[in-house]
């Protein structure tokens, strides 16, 4: 099943389907992709193509092969059956769901950042003043809280100026208000880095309003298309539930102001505060992990 044959003739392409039709060559392409573990099926028939500058977002069912199909775009993981193209200047940062600290060999957010091969002070420096946390520069990495946590696995995964950042679930132990914030941050540093962005995520209520096209993952690809498109498929309605859908058929706010890493607003009305649009549901609904 290709993503870019999923859309019946659309009055409108949408952002990734012109992209699809353009001779621009994909970062990364996967063909007929199949992952089998000891006679069990993790995924089958996977094709996917990522372009520069598109922002992918992956949901499905717990064990229904997202993090599989991850490993193997990262060739953390050889594909049973198919063949994974990468374009030759690609630099790819990952972003993990969450990283296994020693308490006992405590470490700071300099220190953790500088392990990276190849990597300047200046480097860590611009990283941590993009994610506006220039201030835990010294700060012990066990003692971050949660948004901070994910704040410095981002600015980790940029230091290489990736032109494709690949996140699993980034916003895991982060409440709601903070998932806002750290999404609109992932946005944000996507159009400053201008890479693309591919994206494990429960939190599609959230994402949509910057994602370009969703994949839903059960195995195989079960649906693919906008955010308002999957959210209305059969399939995705069977797997998280009608109300979960009619959350994403949502309102829109507009935003004058942003959040800190806690949530609390942070300032208003000033050039350094602009205006942000993203969806979110009436209630504070999760997919079911």
């Amino acid at each position: 099943m290709q993503i870019n044959s999923i859309h019946s003739a659309p009055k409108t392409l949408s952002k990734y389907a012109a992209l699809a039709q353009s001779s621009e060559q994909p970062l990364v392409e996967l063909k007929d992709i199949s992952v089998i573990f000891s006679q069990k099926v993790a995924l089958q028939h996977i094709n996917l193509r990522i372009f520069p500058n598109s922002i992918t977002t992956i949901v499905g069912p717990n064990g229904g092969g997202k993090s599989t199909l991850l490993k193997v775009l990262l060739k953390l993981l050889s594909p049973t059956k198919g063949s994974v193209t990468y374009r030759a200047d690609l630099r790819v940062g990952y972003v993990p769901q969450k990283i296994h600290l020693d308490h006992s060999l405590p470490v700071t957010v300099e220190r953790f950042l500088s392990l990276k091969k190849g990597i300047q002070k200046s480097d860590i420096q611009q990283a941590l003043e993009l994610l506006s946390i220039s201030h835990l520069i010294k700060n012990s990495m066990q003692k971050l809280s949660g948004g901070e946590m994910q704040r410095v696995l981002i600015a980790r995964a940029i230091l290489n100026k990736p032109n494709l950042l690949v996140l699993d679930e980034p916003t895991q132990g982060v409440d709601i208000n903070g998932q806002i914030e750290l999404y609109q941050l992932i946005h944000q540093t996507q159009q400053k880095l201008n890479c693309a962005i591919l994206m494990v995520s429960h939190d599609l209520h959230i994402v949509m309003a910057d994602t370009n096209e969703v994949l839903c993952v059960n195995q195989h690809i079960c649906c693919a298309g906008t955010p308002e498109t999957v959210s209305n498929d059969p399939k995705f309605i069977h797997f998280f539930g009608d109300q979960f859908s009619k959350n994403i058929a949502f309102y829109t706010h507009h935003h004058n102001h942003n959040h800190n890493i806690h949530g609390d607003i942070c300032c208003q009305n000033n050039h350094a505060c602009a205006q942000h649009h993203h969806s979110t549901s009436p209630t504070n609904n999760d997919v079911n992990r």
